[in-house]
């Protein structure tokens, strides 16, 4: 009995191209990547970011910014000042921004006296703290030597290079790269003074 398995080889050949091909048709594979999704958070205050849970690298992603913020203890003097100011909503909803996000080691500079006034006076809370924020997406090339339009209206100054940033001149980005569901996140250690 003579047996020919060059149909049988063949479509099984055919049947794993088939395999392939589909997810292909169907747009089921993975998007390609851009350049500056490529790179994470970086800078020496990440360690204080949870592993795991909602205030966690991947726990902030899912979430929009002022509730990703809520979730990361490093960050609960902004949150409340954010609060105070009503702008949760604000941040919550708007697209493809970026936070300058002071630490709570960064109100601590702020004398005790000036802070409590700011807190208690929400217009002008309220333009310091949308100083922080640009109408945009801000990858890490793009603070090589940048300068930025902020929501309160005037501008701010990026420089620096690989995982060493400035903001102004003189806040250091010590946790950047932060992603959240409608915002990237530099975690500065210095809170911005906008002129007033």
């Amino acid at each position: 009995m003579n047996v020919h398995r060059t149909p049988r080889n063949r479509r099984v050949a055919v049947a794993a191209l088939a395999a392939f091909a589909l997810p292909l048709t169907l747009g089921l594979t993975a998007p390609l990547a851009h350049a500056d999704d490529m790179s994470g958070p970086f800078g020496s205050g990440c360690s204080s970011v949870p592993k795991e849970g909602a205030g966690s690298f991947s726990g902030m992603a899912d979430d929009p910014v002022a509730t990703a913020a809520s979730n990361n203890p490093a960050l609960s003097t902004l949150v409340s000042a954010v609060e105070k100011a009503g702008l949760v909503d604000t941040l919550n909803n708007a697209k493809d921004i970026t936070v300058f996000a002071p630490s709570n080691d960064a109100f601590k500079k702020v004398p005790k006296a000036d802070l409590d006034r700011l807190l208690n006076n929400k217009d002008q809370l309220t333009k310091v703290l949308t100083y922080h924020v640009v109408g945009e997406k801000v990858a890490p090339d793009d603070m090589k030597d940048g300068s930025f339009k902020t929501l309160q209206g005037s501008k701010l100054t990026t420089s620096g290079s690989g995982e060493s940033y400035k903001v102004n001149g003189t806040a250091n980005v010590v946790c950047g790269n932060v992603r959240t569901a409608n915002a990237t996140v530099y975690i500065i250690d210095s809170v911005l003074m906008p002129k007033m």
